[in-house]
């Protein structure tokens, strides 16, 4: 019989903030993290706007003498893994260590650090490169030095799938809960590759918006204006319990997870299915997978990154796979206010779900003025909405047709 599986513990770091709570009251009001990229000259780049998390210190988080021997999105891990864990209550001990387990990851890992160590490698020499290069930037060492830190010595993986890496990171580890691998886990994504590579890359395969004068109206999904998805970093972690392992110590229990599916797309390498044929068997395996009807469901957490293929991919899916039901629950795309965390999306989308599902109120899709062809579904336009949320689900998909979608419910105490 398969183990039931809470949310007990939601940690954020985004542009809307450093902080769970932060990032909730900025989501409700409206508040867009995007701006001008401030780290390096973007001059002659076709985007220079990002998510970049503004106010942000590691020494909060990490050791100073540690800071320097990992890379950012350690550190937003690290962070986002603190809120998490003091929110959901968790003490890992020696009476524990060997059930807890950890699965973060990331889509591109140190990406900015190897631009770093290649300067330092041409103009200064290979015995000048840090000793701690390898170690601060490989994608599983943000789950490594979180089991470190912590003593949580279960379970230990870090997927690397490009966009669905956080959402990935999460269904993996409701899984092993739900096996009896573990009886909790942390869980989710951390991104931070905001840099002078990897913007190039994404201008050269003109994937980015340009709306470079009006950087809080950029990303806009499902829009008819839309031109391209908004770079962002940060980390979301969640902590995953065994239902009555959290009940028994009265943890906060903020949704209930049900459900976990896959599919891969078999389609193109950057490009959704223009029907959204991976999307509609993920979602299908996700709601079969916590055995509820397709009606159950009330709102969809959407990938809707602001491209013009991916959004209308999406709804497209939503559609077939719900048919009518399609126009009577509701979609809508957060990252019309975070931008898009690359392989942090998940987990931090993850995290809002949940607390979309406590709260009892449906996030907004901002920036919404003037629906795209084939975009009628409700997408909740500008304002978050109080109502009644039993079931939701929330989708990752990314480059390769690599798709994942997790299906939660309201937790009602039985």
């Amino acid at each position: 019989m398969r183990r039931r599986v809470a949310v007990t513990g939601v940690g954020l770091v985004s542009p809307l903030g450093v902080g769970t709570a932060e990032n909730w009251r900025a989501l409700m009001e409206g508040e867009s993290g995007i701006g001008p990229i401030t780290r390096f000259d973007v001059a002659e780049y076709p985007c220079r706007i990002a998510g970049e998390v503004k106010g942000f210190d590691p020494r909060n988080y990490v050791d100073k003498k540690d800071v320097k021997k990992s890379d950012l999105f350690i550190h937003y891990a690290l962070a986002a893994t603190r809120f998490a864990v003091d929110d959901s209550g968790l003490v890992i001990d020696e009476r524990n260590s060997e059930r807890v387990g950890v699965i973060i990851g990331s889509g591109m890992g140190g990406l900015p650090l190897i631009e770093t160590m290649h300067k330092i490698l041409t103009e200064k020499g290979p015995n000048r490169v840090s000793p701690f290069f390898i170690p601060a930037l490989i994608v599983n060492m943000a789950a490594g030095q979180v089991s470190i830190h912590y003593g949580a010595r279960g379970p230990n993986t870090s997927p690397a799938t490009a966009c669905t890496t956080g959402l990935h990171a999460v269904g993996d580890a409701f899984r092993v809960i739900q096996m009896g691998d573990a009886d909790a886990m942390i869980a989710g994504g951390a991104e931070a590759v905001i840099g002078p590579l990897a913007l190039a890359g994404f201008c050269a395969m003109r994937a980015l918006s340009t709306r470079n004068d009006d950087p809080a109206h950029a990303s806009r999904p499902w829009d008819a204006d839309r031109d391209g998805f908004v770079m962002s970093e940060g980390a979301g972690i969640v902590v995953l319990e065994e239902l009555e392992s959290a009940r028994r110590r009265g943890a906060p229990i903020y949704a209930e997870m049900i459900g976990y599916g896959m599919s891969a797309d078999a389609y193109h390498l950057s490009a959704p299915h223009p029907e959204g044929d991976g999307a509609v068997r993920c979602m299908r395996a996700a709601i079969e997978d916590a055995d509820i009807a397709r009606e159950d469901i009330g709102y969809i957490n959407a990938h809707g990154t602001s491209t013009p293929l991916g959004d209308l991919s999406e709804v497209h899916a939503v559609k077939r796979l719900f048919g009518d039901h399609a126009y009577k629950l509701a979609v809508s795309s957060t990252k019309s206010q975070t931008g898009h965390l690359l392989g942090a999306a998940g987990g931090l989308e993850t995290g809002l779900l949940a607390l979309a599902i406590h709260h009892q109120v449906l996030p907004a899709t901002m920036n919404l003025d003037h629906p795209g062809e084939g975009c009628d579904l409700d997408f909740v336009p500008h304002h978050p909405r109080p109502a009644r949320l039993d079931y939701g689900i929330t989708n990752s998909f990314g480059f390769g047709g690599t798709n994942a979608t997790v299906v939660m419910k309201r937790y009602s105490g039985d």
